[in-house]
C-alpha cells in the first residue's frame, strides 16, 4: 500500500479520521482535498470518482476506490495491531463504530456542521439545535459510563474504534457546543488519543 490516493474534506472528521489512522501507521498517500462546496468537489461528484457520492475516498494502486470513513478505516488497519485480532474484541471494535455512524455521527457532526457551514445555518433552528444538544449529551453519556471503566473502546489498547470515536468528540465542545466539562472519562480518553505517537491535529494535512 504505497500508492494510495485520499480524496478528503479537509474540515469533515470523517475525513480526519482516515488521515488520523494513515499517520499512525507511516504510510504514504497522494492527498487530494475536496473542501465542501469548493468547485474541486463539484467536480469530482461530475466525473464520478466517488462512488457513493461523498468523501472520504481512498484510492488503491489499481484504481479500485473504497468509500466509507470507517471501512477504509477496517481496510488499512487490517493486519496491523489497531484491528483486533480476537474476534471477540474485534466485534467490540466495530459495534462501536458502527453506533458511530448510526447513533454519534448524525447528532454530533450534524449539529457541529450546521454552526461550521454557512450553507446550513439557516437549517439551524432553534429547536433543533436544541433537540441535537439533549441527544448529544445523552451520547456522550454513553460513552462516558463505559469509559469509566476502560482505557480504550476495545481492548487493552487503543483500535480503529478509538480512532473513530475520536475524530468528532475531540470537537465536539469547540465546534458543536456540547459540554465536554460534564464526561471527565471522555475528556480524559480524548487526551489519551491525543497523546499517542504519531498523532496529527484535524488541519495537519499533507501537501
Amino acid at each position: 500500500m504505497t500508492e494510495l490516493t485520499l480524496y478528503s474534506m479537509p474540515s469533515s472528521g470523517n475525513s480526519y479520521k482516515v488521515r488520523l489512522l494513515l499517520a499512525h501507521l507511516g504510510l504514504p498517500y497522494r492527498h487530494v482535498p475536496l473542501e465542501f462546496e469548493s468547485e474541486a468537489l463539484a467536480e469530482a461528484h461530475a466525473s464520478g470518482i466517488l462512488p457513493f457520492g461523498k468523501l472520504p475516498v481512498l484510492e488503491l494502486e489499481n484504481g479500485k476506490k473504497l468509500a466509507e470513513s470507517n471501512a477504509i478505516l477496517c481496510y488499512l488497519a487490517d493486519g496491523t495491531d489497531w484491528m483486533p485480532a480476537d474476534p471477540v474484541t474485534r466485534a467490540e471494535a466495530l459495534g462501536w463504530m458502527f453506533w458511530e455512524q448510526n447513533q454519534h455521527e448524525g447528532v454530533i457532526a450534524v449539529r457541529a456542521a450546521l454552526q461550521v457551514y454557512a450553507s446550513r445555518r439557516h437549517l439551524a433552528t432553534p429547536e433543533r439545535m436544541a433537540s441535537l444538544l439533549d441527544r448529544g449529551h445523552d451520547i456522550l453519556g454513553q460513552m462516558d459510563a463505559y469509559l469509566s471503566r476502560r482505557q480504550w473502546l476495545a481492548g487493552d489498547g487503543p483500535s480503529v474504534a478509538d480512532i473513530s470515536l475520536y475524530a468528532y468528540t475531540h470537537s465536539a465542545g469547540t465546534k458543536g457546543g456540547f459540554d465536554l466539562g460534564r464526561f471527565g472519562h471522555v475528556v480524559a480518553w480524548v487526551e489519551r488519543v491525543a497523546a499517542l505517537p504519531g498523532h496529527i491535529g484535524l488541519w495537519d494535512i499533507p501537501e
